[in-house]
């Protein structure tokens, strides 16, 4: 696949948050887990000035080649998810001041069509994050099995199990089915009432997204991992975007908080701060919930 190269225009999501509740001091290193455009990272490593201790990473080719002006004032980056780049770290022995984990899709992602992860636009089934990847979402759409597929959208999509069903079934019956807006009319002719704002095939092009990226079992496998990466007194933010990745974070967070003295985390958000109160300008912001922590 062929990604056309396209001017940045990514807005950082609780940029002014982020930057208040990590408090990056001069001389601090920084670590940005999705680093996409470089939006949260220029903000921070303006106030520590330390490019040369921190790291930048992110899976997506796309974003990754929009970062070389870190790497030309000796920022280490690294192309892969932020599962194998915090093993990587932690193998090599690394540890930072300040760690954000940005778990969002970039708005490039959702609005170049090629890219095949929104239906606003119709353009290939694609959705992977790291292009390298050999499945997309075609190949998922057009070969998983009926009771997988039920599953993704139930599970995934948080879609009820009867319609997660219907669409399933309009799914098989529409095969092959090779753009996203082919999936989209295929979901909108099975969707059953009406619908206003929130167009039916919303949940199940993130169910589909979530599984071909497999995005729960990275935020699962990373979180325990994160405080091994923190210098004592360090700070990590996470943002999340949707219910069931805010869910292994909140229970992650909250089981470190009930640890007592086993407890490698203090908690310093006692409630997500939520885009919709904090970052109203920006619209991909209002389902953004960020939670900070403190390594003890």
């Amino acid at each position: 696949m062929s990604i056309k190269e396209h001017p940045p225009l990514h807005v950082p999501v609780l940029l002014e948050q982020v930057v208040a509740l990590l408090q990056p001091q001069s001389g601090e290193s920084y670590l940005d887990l999705t680093a996409g455009y470089g939006g949260h990272a220029r903000a921070i490593l303006e106030q520590t000035t330390n490019y040369t201790d921190s790291t930048l990473v992110d899976r997506d080719e796309m974003a990754h080649r929009h970062l070389t002006e870190f790497a030309e004032k000796g920022t280490q980056l690294l192309h892969t998810d932020f599962v194998n780049a915090v093993k990587k770290l932690v193998q090599d022995g690394r540890s930072y001041n300040l760690i954000l984990l940005d778990l969002g899709v970039s708005s490039p992602q959702l609005d170049l069509p090629e890219r095949g992860f929104s239906f606003t636009m119709n353009g290939p089934l694609d959705m992977r994050m790291d292009i390298r990847q050999a499945q997309n979402a075609e190949a998922l759409v057009n070969t998983a099995n009926r009771n997988d597929l039920i599953r993704l959208i139930h599970e995934y999509g948080e879609e009820p199990l009867g319609a997660a069903r219907r669409y399933t079934d309009a799914i098989i019956a529409a095969r092959p089915i090779h753009t996203t807006g082919e999936l989209a009319e295929v979901i909108k002719h099975a969707h059953v009432g009406k619908w206003k704002k929130t167009h039916p095939a919303t949940r199940t092009f993130q169910a589909i997204r979530i599984a071909i990226n497999d995005e729960l079992h990275q935020v699962e496998e990373v979180m325990p991992l994160l405080p091994k990466l923190l210098k004592k007194g360090g700070r990590v933010g996470v943002i999340s975007f949707h219910s069931l990745e805010d869910r292994i974070v909140k229970h992650y967070f909250a089981e470190q908080h009930h640890a007592g003295y086993e407890s490698e985390l203090t908690i310093t958000t006692k409630h997500p701060i939520d885009g919709a109160t904090y970052d109203v300008h920006n619209p991909r912001s209002r389902s953004a919930k960020l939670r900070v922590a403190v390594k003890k």
